[in-house]
């Protein structure tokens, strides 16, 4: 298990790959269901890391 600074550490980094996910499309409102797809995808890039 990771200390508290390294489990920040990775709590910043999704946020951060989020935050690029949702500015870098060109669509402005997402519905809730393109939301939760759009975490499952990620989720599972981070499995394969």
């Amino acid at each position: 298990m990771g200390t508290e600074k390294e489990r920040r550490d990775t709590q910043k980094a999704l946020l951060y790959d989020l935050r690029l996910i949702f500015s870098t499309g060109e669509q402005e409102n997402f519905s809730r269901q393109e939301i939760l797809e759009l975490l499952d995808r990620l989720a599972l890039a981070k499995d394969q890391d």
